[in-house]
């Protein structure tokens, strides 16, 4: 609501123009009615941020590509991967493979794993109810591997420790995870810090009170500054795109 408010009263003083800059769109995980009854969140947010009078969103790792097509204004959506790779390629990490914790996300971990040359691997996981993984089996080989998961979003952490503890029991020689927002609802924490994990490492696109030694944090700021820089100076803002 501040933002809207905050929007309507720069288009009221005469604006010019009016960019929105939401690193976490925390509404994406609402893109579809996926169930009776349910709201498509997403799309209400964006038409109120179209009302209000926004002429640009810039924003970062959307949980659906797709959601880009609720705006009808032009949207900057930029990758974590431009911070992450370099990050990855620093730890010098040997046998390394990629890992998705779910099907889902097979298609974010698949640009990591063709970047850096190194094999894929995935988990098939299935619910018994939100946030709770009721199963998962591991395709792929992990045995004396050092394994990084790559996610979007971590809220509760249920998905991410259960699919790094299978890994090591696996044969894993390491596993980490890397994603893009921390939610990092209880008992997150917990779960991070009592799992099978190394590190778990974000982007600081939702501040984190540090409650687990495990929790890395990556600035973002420089890429969204140099964008911003771009998009005031009607520049191509392609050079910012990794993945």
């Amino acid at each position: 609501m501040e933002l809207l408010l905050m929007i309507d009263a720069a288009k009221r003083a005469s604006a010019k123009s009016v960019v929105a800059v939401i690193p976490y769109f925390g509404w994406a995980r609402q893109d579809r009615k996926d169930k009776p009854r349910v709201s498509i969140g997403a799309k209400l947010v964006a038409d109120l941020l179209s009302v209000a009078g926004i002429d640009r969103l810039i924003t970062m790792d959307l949980h659906a590509d797709q959601i880009q097509g609720f705006f009808n204004i032009p949207v900057d959506h930029l990758y974590a991967s431009a911070v992450f790779l370099p990050y990855i390629q620093s730890l010098q990490l040997e046998n390394l493979v990629i890992a998705t914790p779910d099907v889902g996300g097979s298609k974010r971990a698949s640009t990591f794993s063709k970047y850096l040359g190194v094999p894929l691997v995935l988990c098939n996981k299935s619910r018994e109810k939100a946030n709770e993984v009721a199963s998962m089996q591991i395709i792929g080989d992990v045995e004396g591997k050092n394994v990084v998961l790559i996610d979007d979003i971590v809220d509760t952490a249920g998905t991410i420790t259960k699919a790094a503890n299978i890994m090591l029991e696996a044969g894993a020689q390491s596993v980490r995870a890397i994603a893009s927002h921390c939610v990092m609802s209880d008992p997150a924490s917990f779960r991070v810090q009592e799992s099978a994990l190394t590190e778990m490492v974000f982007t600081d696109s939702i501040p984190y009170a540090k409650k687990c030694p495990k929790v890395k944090q990556l600035s973002i700021a420089d890429m969204f500054a140099e964008t911003i820089k771009r998009v005031m100076n009607n520049e191509s803002i392609s050079s910012q795109y990794i993945i």
